[in-house]
């Protein structure tokens, strides 16, 4: 089974504008299909709202998902009661090829209370949830991390214990001094899951952008500016190297270790590490 997937990388409109990057997503919607896509995912809080003092829909997105049958991740804010007081959950959507909406992930990470109050478009209160699900799609089992979630290995780690081939990790912006680690990041998560990994951004201005897409062994695709980033995934190879254990041979039929969902003793690790 192999299937084109993408990410985009968009120039994002901010505050009082956001509203204007829903008809922008449809341009790249657009360009992602023609170029083959079935699954697209767009950054964190894209289109949006992406800020408690905006409010609007973009049914539109799921519109155009519908008419070009395919898998569209997008991103938003949702308002949570926690408690007495009002909170928002950063959420990232997977609308389906018939246009309604398949699941939500929220985020789970980091456990702070906020996101990050010295940005004024993330000044809010979030909380965070505790639930990672994994979607079934014909093509395979999906997931969804967002933003520096990529540091934290043990998350995608469950995702592909749960079954997930492919997980996409929207981003919010501002990367700039961690991009050399972090895009490093999004390749480990692919090499010690053996699965696929995507990762795109915002552009508020003219910083390098993370979109990548990769392979449990290479790079696919990457590119530092506006993009509609599209590569090809091969899940039978995926499924290949998760069945298979290592051999000594030459040449090897693998740039990376296979079996490695299989590395696993629970007891060990609650031995060391108790109920982490």
């Amino acid at each position: 089974m192999t299937l084109k997937i993408a990410v985009v990388q968009p120039k994002t409109f901010r505050l009082g504008d956001e509203h204007r990057n829903v008809e922008r997503a449809l341009g790249y919607l657009d360009e992602a299909v023609q170029r083959g896509a079935r699954i697209v995912c767009f950054p964190e809080m894209y289109p949006g709202p992406a800020h408690p003092s905006n409010s609007f829909a973009a049914d539109e997105l799921a519109e155009r998902a519908k008419q070009h049958g395919v898998y569209v991740i997008k991103g938003r804010i949702q308002k949570e009661q926690d408690g007495a007081r009002p909170r928002h959950s950063v959420c990232a959507d997977l609308i389906g090829p018939d246009g309604r909406l398949r699941g939500t992930y929220r985020r789970t990470e980091p456990t702070t209370g906020h996101i990050y109050r010295d940005v004024p478009a993330w000044n809010f209160d979030y909380l965070q949830f505790d639930d990672l699900p994994v979607f079934d799609t014909e093509f395979g089992r999906i997931g969804v991390l967002i933003c520096s979630e990529v540091y934290a290995p043990e998350l995608a780690r469950i995702l592909a214990l749960k079954g997930a081939e492919i997980v996409f990790f929207p981003a919010g912006a501002l990367i700039n001094e961690l991009m050399p680690t972090w895009k490093t990041m999004v390749w480990a998560r692919a090499i010690e899951n053996l699965m696929y990994t995507a990762a795109c951004q915002n552009l508020y201005g003219v910083e390098e952008g993370v979109a990548m897409i990769c392979s449990p062994e290479a790079v696919l695709a990457e590119d530092r500016g506006e993009a509609v980033l599209v590569a090809e995934a091969d899940l039978e190879r995926v499924r290949w190297l998760r069945a298979q254990e290592q051999k000594i041979e030459i040449p090897k039929q693998y740039k990376v270790v296979p079996g490695l969902l299989r590395w696993r003793r629970p007891a060990l690790f609650k031995r060391n590490y108790g109920d982490w």
